[in-house]
């Protein structure tokens, strides 16, 4: 685990509304390796969400680099970037994004419908794998509007995996579900990691950044803290601690 995945250097992000300038991140300098856990963490308002969707592509810096699997990303065209974005991040979300009356199978399959090169071979097989990582094979012919928070998150995850990408992008992932059923969502994602996966989680929450490995702290536009997590909480069994 000693390859960089993402590297920013100097990184910034400004919004121009109507000749108002908006400065969000300033000067940001990041090292994340392949198969990390990393949470970033910090306020509402405090930047972490749009580093998040510069990192995931769904935006460009206003200036600095941005390196991603050791390639300048800053010097990518829309299109490229774009082929990056459908075959080597995955995205979940808080809203989760599902295709409403659309069945389980569906909704996963859904990414791989821009996989022109059918860089997936068997995608009928990749499909039910993913579906059966996060435990819903039962619900595979079930329509999204037929499940409950949890189950809709874990198809998020399962859409997320189904193109085996190198990084998974989780956005506030628990914010809109019971205990119960965040603490299941990070079971997976913790799993997930364990078997190689790198994953970046966005969260408000203390706790629920307390599952990661590693903490980045965002305030006010920029890295305020970057730490180790010293006692991890593990999802299987929350009151346990990994030293």
């Amino acid at each position: 685990m000693d390859q960089s995945l993402i590297k920013v250097v100097h990184l910034c992000k400004d919004y121009d509304n109507d000749g108002v300038i908006t400065k969000v991140l300033h000067e940001i300098d990041l090292d994340i390796k392949k198969g990390e856990f990393v949470a970033i963490t910090g306020p509402s308002g405090s930047g972490k969400s749009t580093l998040m969707h510069i990192l995931g592509f769904l935006e460009r810096p206003t200036c600095g680099q941005y390196f991603f699997d050791g390639k300048d990303a800053s010097a990518l065209s829309d299109d490229e970037l774009a082929v990056i974005r459908n075959e080597k991040v995955g995205f979940i979300f808080q809203s989760f994004n599902l295709l409403p009356k659309t069945s389980v199978y569906d909704n996963v399959r859904l990414p791989l419908l821009y996989d022109e090169k059918k860089r997936i071979k068997n995608q009928n097989e990749a499909i039910v794998d993913a579906i059966k990582a996060v435990g819903l094979y039962h619900r595979l012919n079930n329509l999204s509007n037929q499940l409950s928070g949890g189950e809709k998150q874990r198809v998020a995850i399962a859409r997320a995996l189904v193109t085996a990408p190198e990084v998974i992008f989780a956005d506030e992932p628990t914010g809109n579900l019971d205990s119960k059923s965040g603490k299941l969502i990070m079971e997976i994602l913790q799993e997930l990691n364990e078997k190689g996966k790198t994953i970046i989680l966005v969260t408000h929450e203390k706790y629920t950044a307390e599952h990661a490995r590693r903490i980045i702290k965002v305030m006010d536009g920029t890295v305020s803290e970057d730490s180790i997590v010293k006692e991890r909480l593990f999802a299987k069994n929350s009151e346990d601690l990994i030293k």
